[in-house]
């Protein structure tokens, strides 16, 4: 029995190509700034952000986190979405580590953030309070895309207050290939960029921060106090670099099984969030711990939640899906 895992873009095996260039890469100490192949990596990712500079490093989380400290200080507060990944999913890293206050904030149902509510949350200049540095979004939230307009006016809201605005890119090039822009035509709203390789790109590891060169210079520094220095980093660097060049137009085929997916789900009268991108949300209530039992004896591996998800990625195609749908169809 071939197995199917639909619980996230991050359980994708490197492909033969990916590991060829792997194989083949230029290597050097990141450390001391002398591997190549990372260098080219954090350039050509900052060249297409429309940024100054890119820090490799090995997870989305320390990427954030990074992120989050260099634009940060002690007793400093950043304004976030109640679900957003850097408040709810990665350990309180900006608290405990950076003694940042994260100030969460409701979301709305497309994934943005109402800035009258976030405008509500910007402390006052007074000693009582923590000081508001920082506005955090992330694109894609569960799926969905934050639209162009929304940006530009997030982008004039924290500039009018002088907030940095971070974007958690995890998945970018997902929102990239859904609205059919460059890359450029996200991020030039931001401050800093966070984006994830080892997602929809299917890289094995390591996400990319990009910045401005005097906020990379201070990232860099607080990546080497949290541990996140890599020696002949190269060899994670060349796959990243081989994702970015072969499996972002892909992307849309992940995009379509989706949908696909999600229209099957529905038609067979399950409770279907709209398809953005490649992740299905689907009502399933208390059945979710049963549904993952049934769907395991099937060779199917999904996540045991009232609201499942379910992401297509690298390592799934139609016969997956179709086999997909013919468990669920034998659920109802």
């Amino acid at each position: 029995m071939s197995y199917i895992d639909l619980r996230s873009d991050t359980v994708t095996r490197p492909t033969p190509g990916m590991l060829d260039a792997m194989t083949r890469a230029e290597v050097g100490d990141d450390v001391y700034g002398e591997d190549p192949t990372v260098a080219r990596l954090e350039a050509k990712l900052a060249d297409l952000l429309g940024l100054q500079a890119g820090l490799f490093v090995p997870t989305g989380t320390m990427s954030n986190l990074l992120g989050l400290m260099a634009h940060c200080e002690r007793g400093d507060e950043y304004i976030v979405g109640q679900q957003s990944h850097t408040y709810k999913y990665e350990g309180g890293g900006a608290a405990v580590l950076g003694s940042i206050q994260p100030q969460p904030v409701e979301m709305e149902a497309d994934g943005s953030l109402d800035l009258a509510r976030v405008e509500a949350a910007i402390k006052p200049h007074d000693f009582h309070f923590a000081r508001t540095r920082l506005l955090a979004l992330e694109n894609t939230m569960h799926g969905k895309v934050l639209p162009l307009d929304y940006l530009a006016s997030a982008r004039a809201f924290t500039s009018a207050r002088g907030l940095g605005l971070h974007l958690d890119g995890a998945r970018l090039f997902n929102a990239v290939v859904k609205l059919g822009v460059t890359p450029y035509e996200i991020t030039r709203h931001f401050d800093s960029v966070s984006v994830c390789l080892s997602k929809g790109l299917g890289a094995p590891i390591g996400s990319v921060l990009c910045g401005s060169e005097a906020f990379i210079d201070n990232a860099r520094r607080w990546r080497k106090v949290v541990g996140g220095g890599m020696r002949q980093a190269g060899i994670l660097a060349a796959a990243g670099i081989y994702a970015l060049d072969h499996h972002v137009h892909r992307l849309a085929d992940d995009h379509a099984l989706a949908k696909r997916l999600g229209d099957g789900l529905r038609d067979l009268g399950y409770a279907v969030e709209p398809v953005q991108t490649n992740m299905v949300y689907l009502q399933v209530g208390e059945c979710a711990e049963a549904l993952r039992d049934a769907a395991a004896k099937q060779g199917i591996t999904v996540s045991a939640a009232a609201r499942m998800r379910l992401v297509t990625h690298l390592d799934i195609d139609g016969a997956d899906v179709e086999r997909v749908l013919a468990f669920f169809a034998s659920q109802r």
